[in-house]
C-alpha cells in the first residue's frame, strides 16, 4: 500500500507508540487525525506533523464515532485506522469486574465500534486499511496480568476474523505485537513485582514501533513484529505447547522470587 496521500486515523495519538506511528505515516505523506483522551498531548502532536486533533475517549462508543465522522468531514475518507489504544491492568481472576470491563471496553470494544463504523464505508470504496495494536501478549501471553492478556488475545483473534472475511472487499489487516516498549505502560509494569526481572534490556523505542508499523502498511503485513524474536517464541508455542506452558511457568517463578 502506498501511505502517500491517504488518511490516517490514529487512537492513543499523543504520546508512546499511537504518537510514534502518527509522526512516521506523516512523515510517509498521510494527513493524520490524532486522537488522544489527553487533548493537550493530542493538540502538540497534530501541529508537530500538521495533522488534525481530536479530544477522543474511545470507550465512548458515540464520542468515538463522532470524532471518526469528523475527521471524514475534514479530511476526507480514512484510508488506514490504527486502533491502538489499551490499557495495561495487572492481576488475575481477582481482578475486580470493573477492572476487567474497563480492560475489555478499552482493549477491544473501541477496536470493535471504530472497524464497525469505518467498515462499510472501505468496503463501499473498495479498498482500506486497519491495524490493531494488540501485543505480544496477545500471541504468547502477559504474566501477572489477566485482564491484559486476555483482552490482547481478543484483539488478535478480532484482526485475524477481519483479514479472513473481507480480504476479498479489499480491506487490508495488520496486527501490531510488540513486545517491551519504552512508554509510560512499560513504566508502570516495571513497578510490578519481577517487572523489570522480566524487561532486562529488551525494551526498545516508539520510534522503531512507528517505523515497523508505517513499513508493514506498505508490505501490507499482517503480523508487525518490532521484536522479531516474538515471532521465534510463536513458533515455539505452537510446535511444543507443554514445553513452552512450562518455560513459562518458570519465569513465574522468577517473578514471584522477586516479589517476595
Amino acid at each position: 500500500m502506498e501511505i502517500a496521500g491517504t488518511i490516517a486515523f490514529v487512537t492513543a495519538a499523543g504520546n508512546g507508540i499511537g504518537e510514534a506511528i502518527s509522526r512516521s505515516l506523516a512523515a510517509r505523506g498521510a494527513r493524520v487525525a490524532v486522537a488522544d483522551l489527553d487533548a493537550a498531548a493530542a493538540d502538540r502532536v497534530a501541529r508537530d506533523i500538521s495533522g488534525i486533533a481530536l479530544a477522543v475517549d474511545v470507550a465512548d462508543r458515540a464520542g468515538l464515532e463522532s470524532a471518526l465522522d469528523g475527521t471524514t468531514k475534514r479530511l476526507g475518507p480514512i484510508d488506514i485506522l490504527v486502533n491502538n489504544a489499551g490499557v495495561a491492568i495487572g492481576g488475575g481472576v481477582e481482578a475486580s469486574d470493573d477492572e476487567w470491563e474497563r480492560s475489555w471496553q478499552i482493549n477491544l470494544m473501541s477496536q470493535v465500534t471504530a472497524t464497525r463504523h469505518l467498515l462499510p464505508q472501505m468496503i463501499q470504496r473498495g479498498s482500506g486499511y486497519l491495524v490493531h495494536t494488540a501485543s505480544a501478549a496477545g500471541l504468547l501471553t502477559n504474566l501477572g496480568a489477566a485482564p491484559y492478556a486476555v483482552t490482547k488475545h481478543a484483539v488478535v483473534a478480532l484482526a485475524e476474523w477481519l483479514s479472513i472475511t473481507h480480504a476479498h472487499q479489499g480491506i487490508r489487516v495488520s496486527c501490531l505485537c510488540p513486545q517491551f516498549v519504552s512508554t509510560n505502560m512499560l513504566a508502570e509494569f516495571l513497578d510490578f513485582p519481577g517487572g523489570r526481572e522480566l524487561v532486562g534490556d529488551s525494551a526498545i523505542t516508539p520510534e522503531a514501533v512507528g517505523k515497523a508499523v508505517a513499513d508493514g502498511i506498505e508490505q501490507e503485513s499482517f503480523l508487525i513484529l518490532p521484536h522479531p524474536e516474538v515471532a521465534e517464541y510463536f513458533r515455539r508455542k505452537a510446535n511444543d505447547y507443554e514445553r513452552w506452558l512450562g518455560g513459562m511457568r518458570k519465569l513465574q517463578a522468577v517473578m514471584d522470587a522477586a516479589a517476595e
